[in-house]
């Protein structure tokens, strides 16, 4: 009986390999995320032996704080759903921190918080509560335009350029929108960005929140990667355009947690209402973040010492590690800009597009396939996140070392002081390593390269 059911099932149309009629027409060519394509194919080569450099997949190189650690394993027992907006305790010292660090000239209430599980999931949320045309900075992360797709939303992208560090420039912006008059739309902007590192300053976002005012804009303003400002001077679009930015964060990056997936949004009163269809869509999907990891939250959450001089050495770590490999692509002749937090650059290695042609490159995405094949770095190429397929642009994530052997010793290191080339040397190796291994490659003479198959 068993046997001729699944025969049934296999030859009903449902289950037709050819044509698929009830595959979602969003999904038909859906891929898996770029990101997580690259760990996996770096994996699987690591595991055939080869040395890879992994500067393609973005996640902290740093172990959660300890405490952190301690306190999800004292609240492992939490069993019980816990309301979908987010723990009411968590909420409110979510709240405290934004407002203390990044928003004080704003007020935030516990009321404008939601939880959930990884900011990915609720930008996705706020996209289908929104039901509006995107519009993006080119380039931008790899999941946003994807996540409007999967939704059968429009995106649009809006250029910027590189003798302007990839920012988003207002007046771009509002040239875009008069030219391309609607009603109803989303911008999100992420900063310090990924995939470029650049972040904004003051005058900059108070001239995006001048334009986004004037055509009456809901901005998502992705600030992920606020706490790992390479100086610690992350300042919230928020306090320049409190009644229409919704600001998106978690603990996946300044705390290194990743995999917890703890997100959360913080929304402006004038914008409860969609507030609460983010809740509605949340209960109907995930319920309710994970419970231990809530209560784990309150503890990151608190701050205190522990975590300010953990931020303070992994913010060390990473600018010296990334002033020193944009220093060595720079006097290979590629240019870059000088990321300013996380752990992102996006070089533009257009300089060598002769030299490469004689190799049989001539877009980002065969250039990187190249240099993942030929040398065994793997970075992504700038056509993931929205940038022209012929462009010679890609997304380099400078993490490839043992984040707590790095911390260890840079806490043994006085706090004020900066991390030098001996420290890079040790801790970083693969990172320094790496650069070298780019430059190399672009400097080697095009007669020498290996023959390319056609």
């Amino acid at each position: 009986m068993m046997e001729k059911m699944r025969t049934d099932m296999a030859n009903s149309p449902a289950f037709d390999s050819k044509t698929h009629p009830h595959l979602n027409p969003r999904l038909a060519g859906a891929q898996t995320s770029a990101t997580l394509a690259l760990n996996e194919r770096s994996i699987q080569l690591m595991a055939e032996g080869r040395r890879i450099f992994r500067f393609g997949f973005g996640q902290s190189p740093f172990p959660i704080p300890a405490r952190v650690v301690e306190a999800l394993r004292a609240n492992a027992a939490e069993r019980n759903y816990l309301p979908t907006a987010g723990l009411g305790e968590l909420r409110r010292a979510i709240a405290d921190f934004h407002q203390t660090r990044s928003h004080p000239q704003t007020t935030i209430d516990a009321e404008d918080i939601v939880v959930g599980p990884g900011s990915k999931e609720l930008i996705f949320l706020t996209q289908l509560a929104f039901g509006g045309e995107l519009l993006l900075p080119s380039p931008s992360w790899v999941s946003y335009r994807p996540q409007a797709r999967l939704l059968g939303l429009r995106a649009h992208w809006i250029e910027t350029r590189s003798d302007r560090g990839w920012r988003l420039q207002a007046e771009d912006l509002d040239r875009y929108i008069d030219r391309n008059p609607g009603a109803g739309r989303l911008l999100i902007i992420n900063y310090p960005n990924n995939p470029t590192g650049v972040s904004e300053t003051a005058d900059g976002l108070a001239a995006l929140a001048s334009v986004a005012r004037k055509h009456g804009l809901v901005v998502l303003s992705d600030e992920i990667y606020a706490e790992m400002h390479h100086t610690g001077n992350h300042i919230s679009l928020a306090r320049f355009l409190p009644e229409s930015t919704i600001v998106s964060s978690g603990l996946s990056k300044w705390c290194g947690a990743g995999g917890w997936r703890l997100g959360a949004l913080v929304f402006p009163p004038q914008l409860r209402r969609l507030r609460e269809a983010v809740i509605s869509a949340a209960s109907e999907t995930y319920s309710a973040a994970s419970a231990p990891v809530q209560y784990a939250a309150l503890c990151a959450y608190a701050a205190g010492p522990e975590i300010e001089r953990y931020l303070n050495d992994a913010r060390r770590i990473l600018r010296a590690a990334g002033r020193s490999v944009c220093a060595r692509l720079r006097e290979a002749g590629v240019e870059v800009a000088a990321p300013e937090g996380g752990f992102y650059m996006f070089p533009d290695f257009s300089q060598h597009r002769e030299r490469f042609e004689a190799r049989g490159i001539r877009t980002g995405r065969e250039l990187c396939a190249r240099l993942l094949e030929e040398t065994g770095v793997a970075l992504l190429p700038g056509e993931d996140f929205g940038r022209p397929a012929n462009e010679l642009t890609a997304r380099l994530a400078f993490v490839d070392f043992d984040g707590a052997s790095a911390l260890k010793a840079a806490s043994e290191i006085a706090p004020q002081n900066e991390l030098g080339t001996d420290f890079l040397s040790l801790y970083c190796a693969n990172v320094v390593e790496g650069a070298e291994t780019i430059a190399a490659w672009i400097e080697a003479n095009p007669e020498n390269a290996p023959e390319v198959s056609r």
